[in-house]
């Protein structure tokens, strides 16, 4: 006998939303279902919540927002600088926890570090200079605090003007430079070069700069405008990079506008979350044998073993080594927190549960037993 055909009909006696009983042929109006339907279809069983656990989740909800809200960064930082295979040093490099020192602001926030990194090039008096006078020309500008990025941009230019009129010095010396200042929750990173800073969020390899060399495309399209050329890489057939301080030989004068390198940071601000664990800053030395992403991942299982970002900057300059790094090597890591980082758990998928309603299981029974 075919499915559907010549049962009895089925009572079935149901309750609405009132309580009241209902009685129902369950075969009224049961006709062949259209091709695109099955006879019976999935349904999700309807489950009447309280109006207080609804209130709860959304309590919950809000309760975590404030906790990320109120997360407010602890400092420490590792760092290591090796020669490398190079005759020469040119690198430097800062860390100051507490610049309070540095500045007579008197509401200065906290926690307040300042951390950069210097690759020098054509000797070392770019890189000494701007690390000697950087943060300082910040924290004495007009603008700050109350406008950081203002202050930081000016310092830039104040220093390349300072290090050229400084006649001790080598100006045909340049360096590339990338600071990171952080208040309270707020992280800027300021950059001229290819160094780089990146930021672990959980696992994951954020960038917070970019690697101002000649062939990427805005900055090959600033050159070019500015009448500048791009021999094998290299800006006018001299300089690996796009953006530096000094190089004053290339620059000629101050205040020359269409000179096609540039000493303007590009910059970049976050506010720091609890999911934010740390930042890693380094010169082009570890960036041209390692990935953001590597390096983010090594970090953090090295702090998950010692929590020890000394020991993470060593080992991160000890696998560029390894892997035939052939320039300087500086790097230092900034954690935000005392804690070493969570391990993190993989979440599957949650998966629709559905079911069949009991007005279908009925029906399901009726048709087996016509067909019995």
């Amino acid at each position: 006998m075919a499915l559907g055909t010549n049962f009895k009909p089925q009572i079935a006696t149901l309750l609405d939303q009132n309580g009241e009983r209902i009685i129902g042929d369950l075969n009224h109006n049961i006709r062949k279902p259209p091709k695109d339907h099955s006879i019976i279809r999935h349904c999700s069983s309807n489950v009447w919540l309280a109006k207080s656990e609804l209130d709860i989740g959304i309590e919950d909800l809000k309760a975590n927002a404030e906790e990320k809200s109120k997360f407010s960064p602890t400092l420490r930082f590792g760092s290591c600088s090796e020669k490398g295979p190079k005759q020469f040093m040119e690198d430097e490099f800062i860390c100051v926890d507490i610049i309070h020192e540095y500045s007579s602001t008197a509401t200065m926030p906290s926690p307040a570090g300042f951390y950069g990194v210097f690759d020098g090039h054509g000797g070392i008096d770019a890189a000494s200079f701007t690390k000697i006078n950087i943060l300082k020309l910040i924290v004495e500008d007009s603008h700050f605090p109350s406008n950081i990025k203002k202050a930081i941009k000016s310092a830039f230019v104040k220093v390349d003007h300072a290090f050229a009129d400084a006649t001790s010095l080598d100006s045909s010396s340049g360096t590339t430079a990338i600071v990171a200042l952080i208040l309270e929750r707020d992280l800027i990173v300021a950059n001229v070069g290819d160094s780089r800073a990146v930021m672990g969020k959980r696992g994951k390899a954020i960038e917070l700069s970019k690697d101002h060399k000649p062939n990427s495309t805005s900055e090959r399209l600033r050159i070019e405008k500015l009448g500048g050329v791009i021999y094998d890489g290299y800006l006018n057939g001299q300089l690996s990079v796009a953006r530096a301080l000094g190089d004053w030989h290339i620059k000629g004068y101050k205040g020359n506008s269409m000179c096609p390198l540039s000493s303007e940071p590009e910059l970049e601000e976050v506010v720091l979350t609890e999911e934010d664990e740390f930042l890693i800053m380094g010169c082009d030395g570890l960036w041209d044998v390692m990935s953001s992403q590597y390096a983010v991942t090594m970090v953090r299982k090295e702090l998950m073993k010692h929590n020890d970002p000394m020991e993470c900057a060593r080992a991160l300059v000890s696998e560029a080594l390894q892997r035939n790094a052939c320039d300087n090597l500086t790097v230092l890591v900034i954690c935000f927190s005392m804690d070493p980082p969570p391990k993190i758990e993989i979440i599957s998928r949650l998966h629709k549960r559905r079911s069949i309603s009991a007005e279908a299981i009925d029906v399901l029974k009726g048709l087996i037993n016509a067909t019995s």
